[in-house]
């Protein structure tokens, strides 16, 4: 077990947080207080890794000490060339958020959206509107049996090659670009997975509105939020209940 130095052993099974600004994230923490909680000889380390250094990095990983990593929303994406084996999730939205070392070799799969799905089931949430044609977008239509939703983009056509991709039958399509004025204010939540940097053309908000940015990435969401007076979450406002799920995969 952990002792209360908080020192590593040979034992001690190491994962790392990849991320621009890891250091500056509580997610590696959080995690190796529920690993001294539960007495699992295991340690989380912050990994500042710049996005030109990303591919080297994770590369590496396969011939090191390091048993995995959860990546940091911003990397994502970059993530799934770099794989041997992933779940058919990963393989079909094109985003993965937490890898496995196994042997010489890393498995990808996805943990964070699924952390969402269940937060937006424990708010009874189950009417909303999904902004973007993201892999992270991908990923949610995928897992989103159960939910209503309604799909919004800038890009009309670039939404209905999404909604073949994704295979949705007879989808609500809609477009959302400046110029047109968009109250969203009837949906229980959005969610916004867009690479839209203004979204000034939505009057109105619901009272939950999500996206799974940290703190330090540029949020239009959050800035139209504020700008309406409406509530915001982010992936670090539910740190807590992303690194319970982490830990859940990383124990297996």
């Amino acid at each position: 077990m952990m002792n209360n130095a908080n020192e590593i052993s040979k034992q001690t099974k190491l994962y790392g947080f990849i991320g621009e600004h890891a250091g500056a994230s509580r997610f590696s923490a959080v995690l190796n207080k529920i690993f001294k909680k539960n007495n699992t000889d295991a340690m989380m380390i912050p990994m500042n890794i710049r996005e030109d250094d990303f591919y080297f990095t994770l590369s590496n990983m396969k011939k090191s000490h390091v048993n995995g990593a959860v990546i940091s929303n911003e990397y994502v994406c970059n993530v799934v060339d770099i794989l041997d084996d992933a779940s058919s999730l990963v393989q079909r939205s094109g985003m993965c958020d937490i890898v496995f070392r196994e042997g010489e070799k890393l498995r990808g799969d996805i943990y964070g959206m699924r952390v969402l799905l269940e937060y937006l089931k424990d708010l009874n949430i189950s009417k909303i509107a999904l902004l973007g044609t993201t892999p992270h977008a991908k990923a949610f239509s995928f897992l989103a049996c159960g939910f209503e939703v309604s799909y919004f983009n800038d890009n009309l056509e670039g939404l209905m090659l999404f909604s073949n991709e994704v295979e949705l039958k007879d989808a609500d399509l809609n477009r959302l670009s400046s110029g047109m004025d968009s109250e969203l204010s009837h949906f229980e939540a959005v969610l916004d997975f867009s690479n839209m940097n203004n979204l000034a053309m939505i009057t109105k908000l619901p009272v939950f509105n999500f996206d799974m940015k940290n703190e330090k990435e540029y949020s239009a969401l959050k800035t139209r939020a504020s700008e309406l007076g409406v509530s915001y979450t982010s992936y670090d406002d539910i740190i807590e209940k992303l690194t319970n799920k982490a830990y859940k995969a990383i124990q297996g």
